[in-house]
């Protein structure tokens, strides 16, 4: 056993499933791979630890949300986007923070919305006001609730973000759980309008979509960004003119984005 899993063992017996620091990615990636346990839920989800990771010191935590094509159980799918950007050297030396890719199973969905498809095979998005949660959104507040026990979490910067479904699955943990994040990105999704008062003043936003995305149209996004700014809100928005519902592959390449991420801080 080495030094780091000497300290871990000794300092926080309690970490529990949640933090699965003695099983190896069988892919050979950086992500390790976890499983949220409950009485009534289960969540496999994949982790990502700082390179000089002391659990003595508090760190970042990120949650990032896939897409509806992502879904499953296999712990792997959901790392389609996104995970190049959080292994580069350079953002894991001068962004050191958690991350974690929660998979959300086959028969759920992050958000509260029914979709639906016209004559013409376009989907239809009709975004819930309020409501339950759906068993994967349960789920993922309960992940999201043990994370933020762990003493190496630091309670200031939590973060959310996501593509496509878990950019309305985004939207809605922002809802459920306004005073917990610092700050969010939402690529491609889309909430109810009437929901934006919850999370308006409380979490910055940045918001992304593609002008000729025929998935999820831009109409979204731009109801998203009136609704929360007519709540007081000023959230950044960012179209990509010839983008298609592929938006997240510009998104999670732009220079000013976890700069501008990380750099918000919860005052309480």
């Amino acid at each position: 056993m080495n030094l780091k899993k000497l300290l871990i063992t000794g300092m926080l017996g309690i970490i529990s499933l949640a933090f699965p620091f003695f099983v190896h990615a069988q892919d050979n990636s950086a992500f390790e791979r976890g499983m949220y346990a409950s009485k009534h839920d289960t969540l496999p989800y994949r982790i990502l630890f700082p390179e000089k990771f002391d659990p003595t010191q508090q760190y970042p935590l990120l949650i990032v949300l896939h897409g509806a094509g992502e879904r499953g159980n296999d712990n792997k799918a959901q790392l389609a986007y996104g995970p190049e950007l959080f292994l580069k050297d350079s953002v894991r030396e001068n962004y050191p923070a958690i991350v974690v890719y929660p998979q959300c199973p086959k028969n759920s969905y992050w958000a509260n919305v029914k979709v639906d498809t016209n004559a013409n095979g376009k989907r239809i998005f009709n975004f819930v006001k309020g409501g339950d949660p759906t068993p994967a959104m349960h789920a993922l507040l309960g992940l999201v609730d043990q994370l933020l026990d762990k003493p190496f979490v630091n309670k200031k910067q939590v973060y959310v973000g996501g593509l496509s479904m878990g950019g309305m699955g985004t939207f809605e943990i922002l809802r459920r759980k306004p005073k917990v994040f610092a700050a969010a990105f939402a690529i491609c999704g889309g909430d109810n309008t009437n929901n934006a008062g919850k999370y308006a003043k409380k979490v910055p936003m940045w918001i992304f979509h593609g002008a000729k995305d025929s998935v999820v149209p831009v109409e979204h996004s731009q109801a998203m960004v009136a609704a929360i700014r007519d709540a007081g809100g000023n959230p950044r928005f960012t179209v990509y003119p010839n983008d298609d519902h592929n938006s997240w592959k510009d998104a999670f390449a732009e220079p000013e984005l976890l700069p501008w991420l990380f750099s918000n801080v919860k005052n309480k």
